[in-house]
């Protein structure tokens, strides 16, 4: 039994000593700061050159699109806001005398 207990002990050391030596063969190994901020910036660059940017009508269509919904999005908080205020002062008379 104890031969057992000493190799299963061997093995688990040398597994601990595996993962501190790649720790520090990957610290030793990390580019530095420029070379991955140059690396980040050319695959940037590749990622933009693929993307499909929108034409001239498509990017105007959806302009209008945004402000006309904002518009009735601001209509319809002004409303609840007038009826909210109209039921309030309402209340507030009910209630005052």
């Amino acid at each position: 039994m104890p031969e057992n207990e000493k190799i299963e002990q061997s093995a688990e050391k040398a597994v601990k000593t595996d993962k501190a030596d790649k720790a520090k063969k990957d610290k030793k190994s990390k580019p530095g700061f420029f070379a991955r901020a140059g690396k980040w910036i050319r695959e940037m660059k590749a990622e933009l050159k693929k993307v499909q940017w929108p034409t001239k009508k498509q990017t105007i269509n959806n302009t209008v699109i945004v402000i006309v919904c904002c518009i009735v999005v601001g209509i319809c908080i002004w409303l609840f806001d007038t009826l909210a205020d109209a039921v309030i002062n309402a209340l507030l008379s009910l209630f005052k005398g």
